[in-house]
Order: C-alpha cells, then sequence, then structure tokens
C-alpha cells in the first residue's frame, strides 16, 4: 500500500526527490517502489528529467485507480481509529484563504478542549477544486460556494459580501460607496476563484458591463498590497477584509455583490466520527 502512496505523492510534488522527503523515505526506496508498481502493472508510470518526473499516459490512466484505493485505505485506518472513539481522529478539511484564516482557528480551538487529541489536515484550493477533493475522498468535508456543485450535500451557512477596495489616496476614498458601474471603469485586480465561478464577474456581466482587469490574483492578500501600491482598485469579500488593518480604504459596492458560504460533504454517514462531530458543530455554531 506504501507504493500507492509514494506514487501520489510524487503525482502532487512532480519529485522524486520531494517525495522522498515527505514520505520520509530515501530516494532509492522510492524509486524501487515505483519499479515494483510499474512491473505489477507492466506499464511505465512516470517519465524522469531534470526538471522532475512528469505522469506517462498509463499514468494517467492508472492514477484515478490508484487514488481511489489509498483514499478506501485511508478511510480503513479511520475507521479503526474511529473504533477506539474520538480520541486519534483525524479530520481533513477542504478550504480557502478567508474560511481557512477567520473561521477555522476559532472552530479549531474550541473543538480541541472537547477532544484535545484530533487532529486536523486542512488542504486549501478554489471552490472547484475543494469540491472535487470531496467527491473524491481526499477530504472528509469542504467550505465552498454551493453554486459549484449540485452532485454533493450542500448546507449554507451564512451570505458573505463583497466591498470595493480602494489605495487610500484614490480620488474615490471619500465616496460613501462605489458603484459596479464605476469599478469596471477603473483598472481592476480580479480575484481568481476557479474556473468555473467567479462572483465579481458575474456580478459585472449580469449589468451588462466588462471591467478593466489589469491582474487576475488567486490570493487576497497579494491583492490588497497591490491595491495598497496603486496598481488599481479590487473588491474583497467582509470575510477576508475582517480584523485586516492594511493601508487600504473599503467602500461598500452598489448593487451588492455577494456569495454564499456553504459546507459541502458526499456522505456524512460513512464520514470518520470526528469529522462527523466537527461537522455538527459548525452547524451548532451557525445555528443550523
Amino acid at each position: 500500500m506504501n507504493r500507492y502512496d509514494v506514487f501520489i505523492r510524487i503525482v502532487e510534488t512532480g519529485s522524486f526527490t520531494q517525495a522522498a522527503a515527505e514520505s520520509g523515505y530515501t530516494q532509492s526506496a522510492v524509486s524501487q517502489m515505483i519499479r515494483t508498481l510499474e512491473h505489477e502493472l507492466n506499464t511505465t508510470l512516470f517519465l524522469r528529467s531534470k526538471t522532475g518526473a512528469e505522469l506517462t499516459p498509463d499514468g494517467r490512466e492508472y492514477l484515478p485507480y490508484i487514488q481511489s484505493v489509498s483514499n478506501a485505505r485511508r478511510e480503513l485506518d479511520v475507521k479503526c481509529q474511529e473504533m477506539q472513539g474520538l480520541e486519534r481522529g483525524l479530520i481533513r478539511v477542504g478550504t480557502f484563504t478567508s474560511v481557512s484564516r477567520t473561521w477555522l482557528p476559532r472552530f479549531i480551538k474550541d473543538f480541541k478542549k472537547m477532544y484535545p487529541s484530533v487532529q486536523f489536515i486542512l488542504r486549501q484550493g478554489d471552490y472547484t477544486s475543494i469540491c472535487q477533493w470531496v467527491a473524491e475522498g481526499s477530504v472528509d468535508f469542504g467550505f465552498t460556494n454551493p453554486d459549484v456543485t449540485s452532485r454533493l450535500t450542500i448546507i449554507p451557512l451564512c451570505t458573505d459580501r463583497m466591498q470595493a477596495v480602494l489605495p487610500p489616496d484614490h480620488y474615490l476614498a471619500g465616496e460613501e460607496s462605489i458603484s459596479l458601474k464605476t469599478l469596471a471603469s477603473l483598472p481592476y485586480i480580479l480575484l481568481d476563484e476557479g474556473v468555473e465561478l467567479s462572483v465579481p464577474l458575474s456580478a459585472f456581466y449580469r449589468h451588462g458591463l466588462n471591467p478593466n482587469i489589469q491582474y487576475t490574483v488567486v490570493d487576497d492578500y497579494t491583492i490588497m498590497s497591490m491595491v495598497e501600491q496603486g496598481l488599481g482598485v479590487s473588491s474583497l469579500y467582509d470575510l477576508v477584509l475582517e480584523g485586516y488593518h492594511q493601508n487600504i480604504v473599503t467602500k461598500p459596492i452598489y448593487p451588492e455583490v455577494t456569495r454564499t458560504l456553504a459546507l459541502v460533504y458526499k456522505n456524512k454517514k460513512v464520514l470518520p466520527i470526528a469529522s462527523r462531530y466537527f461537522i455538527d458543530y459548525i452547524l451548532d455554531y451557525f445555528k443550523i
């Protein structure tokens, strides 16, 4: 089973050397595991070069099956832990920056007061990748925008409003609010929310506007720094801006631009007991 896990780690890191370091094996041991797996499957799985390791066409074909086996083994391990109670539970969460910065530290702190030995793995991505991780079993549950998927169980938690973000010396910094039309006309830094959904772009297009996008950036805090340097204006969520004191100015947008934040999972009944308890804790926090 370990060679399946090593195979996945090589795919994730693109490197035999990095996979060995992260897995606690020597590089020769990792190479031997892959050779054994290739012999078992009668194929070549990776092409190695000076720049790293890349899956062959056969490797890409085998990848989802090997992921399924690895995830099934992990679920078996978690079930064994569940049979021993909640003491050694592992909770794997798919999340994105604003949730992992604001909600999760509070949630984890309170939950560990009740179950101090529970461990957490937080995997960060965009809405689409989080739903994919939940569907394939790489994480137990995640936070996402419910507009991304209809194939999983979605529980809406709250609505999160966007605000315009401006440099402090911007000529609109004294306005009470900023219109979508005005935002569209200014050099705009777009928050990259994934391939299937962009809340601000949807709002612009819904109102017949074509924003003057100068940059597309995946990290909220990079956007704030770029705005601070006068590279453009942007729009970010209240959850991102909460408690943040960068040298920027925020203004309400009209018409309002909002997203729904939701909890997503595949089948709660088969989740590890620790994850089920943590989901219940979150739902109770939001009084759902």
